[in-house]
């Protein structure tokens, strides 16, 4: 929206506040009413009212909704802001109007409410969770209560697994604070630095290992760049380039373990996480080649002239300096694979580990900085929580409608078999992954897509890590990708400086991806 003239940014800035406020209003008393009726519910370990539990939701609902009406009053032009608020109460106005005609329109509704309803929101800058239109739908076309739409919500914030999320996301944060990952970098850097496109290697090597604690893209991005790009343009290397290789290195790595998504996925769709963690290695490598010869390609001429070469010895030191920090993601990955801990329980593992790392090896554990990035972890934990219940709703909505028996059998009709399954949904999750992020992406259509798979014959680790390449393509693709903005931000550089360079790179994505999908033991050959 920064390239809108003043008025109509304004406008779309307050309307991105006034639609989550109708659906906070909505959500509010359902939200109160779901936390009644599971009143009566005892918890078998704890022997409480299950009413402790669910009422996280209307409270955590009546302070968006305070926050939202704070911001709404605080927006600069009122006009605009008095513009969207009568827009989003005479559409509201107009399709409780229309209610008794939904009722005879059928599967037509799916289109109107989450093709056109959805659509434009997303295209209106609408925050994806409060996008979905599950509660319209509902209240709208069927006679289900409200309140089945929160009970949704409920169900899919609720699995155990994701308990891991706020864990990886602090570990991200720990990383950067504590100098492990400038260390890793170091020592990368001292290896490769001396070759042509040296830096550029360790930035896509560095990705690789950063993802594997973190779990989080913006996350890696943040530890790394602020260490690489300034000496990458010390060393000629232009800031379009620099900001494409960064953008690229994000989607190449959202299969490496411990990711979000593959939590996501794992939880929702009930495939093995230990499978998707020993699953999502290869690929990631398969991607990282690709880069690097892209990089070789476009860094042939560089002038090494004034690069130094590291000696043995300080390449030795840098190694010692950086053991500990390169023994995490191993770590990590081995004790989830290995069975030794769950996903949750290994995050819990990493935390303790990085802390004590930066406390008595790197000495650096800035405890003013802890506070803050306890309320960063939460508030990105609970937008990303409040994603999935939202999506999840909406998943439910769409199978409850027939949408998703009606989806498998056109699926299944397809020629060319599996295969043919398999790139539909890669092109798909190309595009999903570029207009509905990613993991709301992944919960959605992940829901309805891999049961579909497995009817087909495809391995569900195969299937998992094609829709997540994919979704990553698109997730970091300009002009619509969230993550290629997140990395504008994070490097400081325009997002039109890196549109042409970035056209290479998403070229050896989509190569690499489309060799995943061709060769299943990429995927599944140590399972």
């Amino acid at each position: 929206m920064g390239g809108l003239r003043s008025p109509l940014r304004g406008f779309f800035e307050a309307l991105a506040v006034a639609v989550p406020l109708l659906f906070l209003a909505l959500a509010m008393g359902a939200a109160v009413e779901f936390a009644v009726d599971e009143a009566i519910v005892i918890t078998a370990a704890l022997d409480i009212s299950a009413a402790w539990r669910v009422s996280a939701l209307p409270v955590g609902f009546g302070l968006m909704l305070v926050l939202a009406l704070l911001r709404l009053a605080g927006q600069a032009e009122w006009r605009a802001t008095l513009a969207a608020v009568v827009l989003v109460v005479a559409t509201a106005a107009a399709f409780s109007a229309l209610h008794p005609y939904f009722a005879g329109l059928g599967n037509l509704n799916l289109v109107i409410f989450f093709v056109g309803l959805v659509g434009a929101m997303v295209l209106a800058g609408i925050p994806i969770a409060f996008a979905t239109a599950t509660f319209g739908y509902i209240c709208l076309t069927t006679r289900l209560p409200h309140t089945v739409v929160i009970g949704r919500m409920d169900e899919g914030m609720s699995y155990f697994v994701l308990l891991s999320v706020p864990l990886f996301v602090f570990l991200g944060m720990l990383i950067e604070m504590t100098g492990m990952a400038r260390a890793m970098v170091g020592f990368l850097a001292s290896l490769l630095g001396h070759m042509r496109g040296g830096l550029q290697y360790v930035l896509v090597g560095a990705m690789y290992l950063v993802s594997g604690i973190s779990g989080s893209k913006a996350a890696d991005m943040a530890a790394i760049a602020p260490v690489l790009l300034p000496e990458m343009e010390k060393r000629g290397a232009q800031r379009g380039e620099l900001l494409a290789l960064l953008s690229a290195t994000g989607a190449q790595t959202e299969t490496i373990p411990p990711s979000l998504v593959l939590i996501t996925v794992g939880s929702v769709t009930g495939v093995s996480i230990a499978a998707l963690f020993a699953g999502g290695l290869l690929p990631a490598v398969v991607h990282g080649a690709l880069l690097c010869a892209v990089v070789w390609w476009r860094s042939r001429g560089e002038d090494l002239s004034a690069v130094r070469r590291a000696s043995l010895r300080e390449i030795a030191s840098a190694f010692v300096v950086a053991l500990p920090a390169l023994a995490l993601p191993f770590i990590i990955r081995a004790a989830v694979i290995e069975g030794v801990a769950t996903a949750t329980e290994v995050s819990t593992i990493g935390v303790a580990y990085a802390a004590l790392a930066g406390l008595l090896i790197y000495r650096r554990f800035d405890w003013k900085r802890l506070y803050p990035m306890l309320v960063d972890t939460a508030a990105l934990s609970g937008a990303i929580l409040l994603i999935i219940g939202a999506a999840t709703a909406m998943a439910w909505a769409l199978t409850q409608s027939g949408f998703s028996a009606s989806l498998a059998k056109m699926m299944m009709a397809l020629p060319g078999g599996p295969f043919a399954f398999l790139l539909v949904s890669l092109l798909a999750f190309v595009v999903l992954g570029s207009v509905l992020e990613g993991i709301p992406a992944i919960v959605l259509f992940g829901l309805l897509l891999f049961p579909i798979a497995r009817q087909v014959g495809l391995h569900e680790a195969h299937h998992a890590m094609v829709v997540i390449l994919a979704m990553g393509i698109g997730l970091f693709a300009p002009p619509f990708g969230v993550g290629y903005y997140a990395a504008c931000a994070i490097s400081r550089i325009s997002p039109d400086e890196g549109m042409g360079p970035m056209l290479g790179y998403m070229a050896a994505l989509f190569i690499g991806t489309l060799i995943v999908a061709a060769v299943p033991w990429i995927s599944t050959g140590f399972l």
